[in-house]
């Protein structure tokens, strides 16, 4: 038995949402260094732009489209843009989410406004991602949804919206697993701990004392890497997990 072949990915065609930096990009890179060719989708064109000719150099085909997947028309086009370029869609990934540099309040002091956009981004866009995707995703496909181990904490005083978006998209994810498992299509979670990546770096209000904080609350004593989440990803899309569906994978240090 050949167990380190069944996490190769050559052949695969994956989309990754929110690739241009951070988790998103390493997850993608990842997703190449095991033999898939990786569309990068993102709303900055420079980043994924940066991320898709990385890839290229490592010697696999790769393709950036500028995406806001807050929209219908746009996910549409990454869709109709993968299958023209590669023929076909097996994996689908769905990173994009955050704060989008909203700075963390208590819930009672979220307008609306910001209420239904951070909502929206974390798990609307997922909803409407796959319901678009699934159409076009090969029989046996396979969709990983990025959570946030924030979904399981006992409430969250200044991040409530956040929280309880990635919650509902744990529910979701395992709702679309049931549903979608008539076609072998698998859905699957990864819900990361803190990461220390551009994106956490420049949404922390506390500098490097959050970070140092962050990763002492962690049972191995340290933040997670663009790496961690990435291998954990590869492990997801591939072979090696083909009888996981509707599952949370912790990547999280242990918290």
């Amino acid at each position: 038995m050949d167990v380190l072949s069944l996490f190769r990915l050559d052949g695969e065609v994956a989309v990754v949402t929110g690739a241009g930096t951070g988790i998103g990009r390493g997850i993608a890179v990842g997703l190449a260094s095991a033999g898939a060719d990786v569309v990068v989708a993102g709303r900055r064109l420079d980043k994924i732009e940066a991320v898709a000719a990385e890839i290229r150099a490592a010697g696999r085909r790769s393709l950036a489209v500028a995406t806001d997947v807050m929209f219908d028309e746009e996910v549409q086009n990454l869709i109709d843009r993968t299958v023209a370029e590669f023929g076909k869609l097996d994996i689908w990934v769905n990173n994009a989410g955050g704060l989008q540099g909203e700075r963390p309040v208590a819930l009672r002091q979220h307008s609306e406004e910001s209420f239904e956009q951070i909502v929206g981004l974390n798990f609307t866009a997922t909803w409407r991602c796959i319901r678009l995707a699934q159409a076009a995703i090969t029989p046996g496909g396979r969709f990983i949804n990025v959570s946030s181990v924030a979904a399981d904490r006992n409430g969250s005083p200044t991040n409530g919206p956040y929280g309880a978006a990635k919650a509902a998209l744990n529910h979701l994810s395992k709702t679309y697993a049931l549903e979608l498992a008539r076609r072998k299509i698998r859905v699957n979670v990864l819900s990361p701990g803190p990461v220390d990546t551009e994106d956490s770096r420049e949404s922390l209000h506390d500098g490097l004392a959050g970070l140092e904080a962050m990763a002492k609350a962690t049972t191995l004593g340290r933040l997670g890497t663009e790496e961690d989440l990435a291998a954990a990803a590869v492990y997801l899309a591939s072979r090696a997990s083909d009888w996981v569906t509707g599952q949370v994978l912790r990547v999280s240090g242990g918290i």
